[in-house]
């Protein structure tokens, strides 16, 4: 099991650790309810170093990845952030990933840390078409980076004690390469999986100490919190945010999960899957990602069967919980057509009852 640069602090508070994706990691700390509500009304802190990192360099860098992700890399300028999807081949979806631009022969992908090894080897294989090969073009750099995402309302108020560069001006998905906290230079974006606002910041392994340090030293004036996987889920399933592996994946097309907005289909951009996902854009699909909330009381799982009214199967809950925030059960899953419309009455079966529940609109959680 590996470790995070950030990994001593975490054990240090007390922090319940549990293996996940080869790292061993901090599920919570002081309760996912209190975690959770801190990024909702102040500012937590997240170890998110096991994500990947794999940056893309040269001439042939654009025209690769407009080729292997769906979203349309042109409408990147230097210090914007896309967010994207690795189409498979199949109809289906390799891993979600950002997409950094530093400059025209410059990006950075940001992807799952469950998925590394997988898109890797996905990313070396498609790289091999434009010439680009490992470390002449694309380079591996997940191991060798650090990586804290400060979210919440004060999150920004907080980084801004530790830098010059007026970060409170900073647009949503955009990106910098700064000094920050001492360090000659972080990677600083504003993304985030919580809905709540906020940051991430990129160090190398060596200035992981230095950063943590100053991050909660800083943020100590606003209530500042480490916050563990368990919350980080809680929060972005709230927000509607696909998990890959839960409401995404091989199974899963961008157009059925409700990413038509991050598949791009112009002239100029020719991508794996293009004719394949045209199609189901034209011709609709039979199954539709939707959020839901809970009217009868209970909590919806994963893998739990979705019926209607004559108890006939009509989809299989993705993602389920309940909601720090609205106090009720709310989740994600896949329905069949003739049931997405918003306050259609869904039955999720819990416990072999059958509860009833109501498609929403994403967000589920409306601030």
């Amino acid at each position: 099991m590996k470790n995070t640069a950030f990994t001593k602090f975490h054990e240090s508070l007390g922090a319940r650790m549990v293996p996940f994706a080869g790292y061993n990691m901090p599920i919570e700390y002081s309760g996912i309810n209190d975690e959770h509500i801190t990024v909702r009304k102040k500012v937590g802190v997240f170890d998110v170093s096991h994500m990947g990192e794999f940056w893309v360099t040269g001439p042939k860098a654009f025209d690769y990845l407009q080729y292997v992700t769906s979203n349309d890399v042109s409408k990147l300028v230097d210090g914007k952030v896309q967010y994207s999807c690795f189409p498979d081949g199949n109809g289906g979806i390799v891993d979600d990933l950002l997409v950094y631009r530093f400059g025209e022969e410059k990006y950075l992908m940001v992807v799952n840390a469950a998925n590394i090894e997988k898109d890797w080897e996905w990313c070396l294989k498609n790289a091999a078409k434009f010439g680009i090969t490992e470390g002449h073009g694309i380079e591996n750099a997940s191991a060798e980076t650090a990586q804290l995402a400060i979210q919440g309302p004060m999150a920004m108020k907080a980084m801004q004690k530790l830098t010059d560069e007026n970060i409170s001006e900073m647009e949503f998905y955009t990106c910098r390469e700064m000094p920050f906290a001492g360090i000659c230079s972080v990677i600083f974006s504003t993304t985030g999986y919580t809905g709540a606002g906020g940051c991430e910041i990129y160090v190398k392994n060596e200035d992981a100490e230095q950063l943590w340090k100053a991050v909660f030293e800083a943020g100590e004036e606003f209530g500042i919190k480490p916050v563990g996987l368990g919350a980080r889920d809680t929060l972005r399933l709230e927000m509607g945010y696909c998990l890959y592996g839960n409401d995404i994946d091989h199974t899963t097309s961008p157009i059925e999960a409700g990413l038509g907005w991050i598949t791009k289909f112009t002239e100029e951009k020719d991508f794996i899957d293009k004719e394949l996902l045209a199609k189901q854009k034209e011709e609709g699909v039979q199954r539709r990602l939707k959020g839901f909330v809970m009217i009868d009381r209970g909590i919806p799982r994963k893998d739990y069967d979705i019926v209607n009214e004559d108890g006939d199967i009509i989809g299989k809950v993705t993602s389920g919980t309940m909601s720090p925030m609205m106090k009720k059960g709310i989740g994600m899953g896949y329905l069949q057509k003739g049931y997405w419309k918003s306050e259609t009455e869904i039955l999720i079966k819990i416990r072999n009852k059958n509860l009833k529940a109501e498609v929403v609109k994403l967000p589920i959680y409306k601030k």
